[in-house]
């Protein structure tokens, strides 16, 4: 009878580090573009997941960050700034301000704007973020155009799409 149970709290043991090992295959982003009329402004909203941030902050620069600190926030905000952007119809960047960031054990998520800006502006969204590190990144931006929403899939061998 113990040799029952003991087999058996051996076997949910296996089976909980087992899908530990195997729970973060998936390596993915996601990005939501909306306008706010109240502030009449374009507002960009990115969730990733805090272990891919660790990692690509580690093997970029070679030493952990904290994301509560402003120099190493700093860090990471010029690498956003050069992995993802929007641009007009005469192919320039847009001026896409950086707004903050918050940060918890399971996720990074970073808010910006396109000031004063309407939706519309937008031609080109270029979103690259973590595919330098992980060749199996997928991000999703998704579009919210006066309350019609498309989605937007992003590989690396796909950075750059039209906005509609």
């Amino acid at each position: 009878m113990r040799l029952h149970g003991l087999k058996s709290v051996f076997a949910i043991l296996l089976l909980c580090v087992s899908a530990a090992t195997s729970a973060h295959r998936f390596h993915f982003g996601m990005t939501d573009i909306s306008y706010n009329a109240r502030t009449k402004s374009t507002e960009i909203v990115h969730s990733y997941t805090a272990h891919d941030i660790d990692a690509l902050l580690l093997t970029l620069h070679g030493r952990q960050f904290d994301l509560g600190d402003p120099d190493d926030q700093q860090v990471l905000r010029k690498y956003i700034e050069s992995q993802f952007w929007l641009a007009g119809k005469d192919g320039a960047r847009l001026p896409v301000k950086w707004v903050g960031m918050t940060v918890d054990a399971q996720s990074v998520t970073i808010y910006q704007e396109l000031e004063k800006s309407p939706l519309s502006r937008t031609v080109t969204v270029r979103q690259g973020v973590l595919m330098d590190l992980l060749p199996e990144q997928v991000n999703t931006v998704n579009i919210n155009d006066g309350g019609v929403v498309h989605s937007l899939t992003f590989m690396r061998r796909k950075l750059e799409q039209p906005a509609r």
